[in-house]
């Protein structure tokens, strides 16, 4: 496989559907694409082009652990904590002009026209995923999720629909009191009920040849890495009403 180069980005981004103006959730691996000229930075740049100005891009900055519990609640800042998801949103996070959702397990990093929008409120979430969460904000707003190399697994946005459908095994049963640190080092209290992480296994990939057969999802490839572009707002109506009435549809 020859190695890939900003047009080669550039093109099959396009090619998939993404045009200016966009909002999307990227989930990605790097090394999926083989070797990039210029690494993460160019993908990112890639993106930025296709989207243009008006367009606004958001990356999961997630930091949470499985022993995070109210007995031992999670230490972040805002500015200081890295993520855990990837060289790509590490790499965002880091970027001038970048706006951080003020979550103590789940935040995202945004660039764009809509950064504040889609990263406000964050703190006020009753769970991380929930309905004031960017990544229900990006189906309201007809966002699209991108997922780079990383299947349905990597899929955040499916814990958002767990969450708002209610299914009984997500959240951790007792609510965890945070303070977490914000961008003038304020202390900012968050409680949430966080994941669950001894939960029953779950195998999101079930869901990926639904959302391609009802024409929510499209395929295709840049350099080595099999992408996937799927439209949120029809993801999440779907999904939502199949867990409503399937609670357990997601469990091994």
């Amino acid at each position: 496989m020859p190695d890939v180069i900003p047009r080669n980005l550039t093109e099959g981004f396009r090619s998939l559907g993404l045009t200016e103006g966009d909002t999307l959730i990227v989930h990605s691996s790097l090394k999926s694409l083989g070797y990039v000229h210029g690494g993460a930075r160019t993908v990112i740049e890639s993106l930025l082009t296709v989207i243009g100005q008006a367009g606004t891009l958001v990356v999961p900055t997630l930091t949470g652990k499985r022993e995070d519990s109210p007995n031992c609640p999670p230490v972040f800042d805002v500015r200081k904590t890295p993520c855990w998801t990837g060289i790509i949103p590490e790499t965002v996070r880091n970027m001038d002009g970048v706006t951080r959702s003020l979550h103590p397990t789940h935040s995202v990093a945004a660039l764009g026209s809509r950064k504040l929008a889609m990263t406000s409120g964050h703190e006020d979430s009753a769970s991380p995923c929930d309905a004031k969460s960017p990544f229900f904000k990006n189906a309201v707003t007809g966002g699209y999720i991108l997922l780079i190399g990383v299947d349905q697994e990597s899929n955040t946005s499916v814990h958002s629909c767990e969450e708002i459908a209610e299914v009984p095994y997500h959240l951790q049963r007792d609510v965890s009191r945070i303070y977490i640190t914000g961008y003038e080092e304020e202390r900012i209290l968050v409680v949430n009920r966080l994941h669950d992480w001894g939960k029953p296994p779950t195998n999101f990939n079930k869901l990926d040849e639904l959302y391609k057969n009802l024409g929510m999802m499209t395929m295709g490839k840049i350099g080595s890495a099999e992408v996937r572009l799927i439209k949120s707002a029809a993801m999440f109506d779907f999904t939502i009403d199949l867990l409503k009435k399937d609670p357990l549809f997601l469990l091994v």
